[in-house]
């Protein structure tokens, strides 16, 4: 089975997105508030699975966070070698090895501002994933910073993360007809189709996630007779149904796009 196809059938049963969240040390140090915040606004954004601090334990301020920041319970991968970038290249294997497991996260939170992640962003976006990067003030690359799905400083995190939970407040109360959210699904597909991106189920709802704050998944949204889709996919079926978009081996497309290249 495809990951694609595997992320489809988690789909019908989760109705969270799957988070990892990948931190290069080196490149950016955490405190305890950071890490705090960054964990946070993980949470926000869904279910996480994985919370790994890259780090070398040879330099003893690294090895010295480690004890600092026990109470996180994060998985610190040590990469005691003195070559440059063996503790980034650790970072990129993993990532890459998690898409192929069952429990394929949809979301890469990646905290770092070195350039060399790059192309780690571009392939996980090629699989359709939806990746999130921090970085330092004055200490980001670019092409790192254009190629994110979102990018976020980290001296901005406090402010972040309270937008966050008043956006999830406001959608307790709060919901969206269903039109309404199938503008934003249009708007979603488009955005990703402009930028070259895959738009595939996850990729998609997360970037209905940002245009629309109260939208926090398929249940905010409100049927014309009153009752909530079960899962994205049941919401995809109906815009499907009603001729808003079309559906191609578990990615959307826009009608009038497909009608202009006919």
């Amino acid at each position: 089975m495809s990951d694609i196809h595997s992320i489809s059938n988690r789909q019908k049963t989760d109705k969270k997105s799957l988070i990892a969240f990948a931190s290069d040390y080196q490149n950016v140090r955490l405190t305890i508030d950071s890490a705090n915040l960054l964990l946070e606004f993980a949470k926000s954004k869904g279910r996480l699975i994985y919370k790994n601090v890259y780090y070398n334990s040879q330099c003893e301020n690294q090895s010295a966070a480690k004890d600092n920041l026990a109470s996180f319970n994060f998985t610190w991968i040590n990469v005691p070698c003195p070559l440059k970038n063996s503790a980034d290249n650790q970072l990129m294997v993993d990532c890459l090895e998690y898409i192929h497991r069952d429990m394929s996260p949809d979301v890469f939170i990646l905290v770092s501002g070195d350039g060399d992640f790059a192309k780690l962003v571009s392939n996980l976006q090629k699989l359709g994933k939806y990746v999130i990067v921090f970085a330092r003030f004055g200490n980001v690359k670019k092409e790192l910073k254009e190629l994110a799905d979102e990018f976020h400083f980290i001296d901005e995190l406090g402010q972040l993360v309270k937008q966050q939970t008043q956006h999830q407040n406001t959608s307790i109360q709060s919901f969206i007809a269903y039109n309404e959210a199938i503008k934003y699904l249009t708007e979603a597909i488009k955005s990703a189709l402009n930028k070259k991106k895959p738009t595939t189920f996850p990729y998609v709802d997360n970037l209905m996630r940002q245009l629309c704050p109260q939208y926090q998944g398929v249940s905010s949204i409100c049927k014309p007779d009153g009752q909530k889709f079960k899962n994205f996919s049941q919401f995809v079926d109906a815009a499907v149904k009603d001729g808003k978009v079309q559906k191609h081996d578990e990615e959307l497309f826009l009608i009038e796009l497909d009608k202009f290249a006919a």
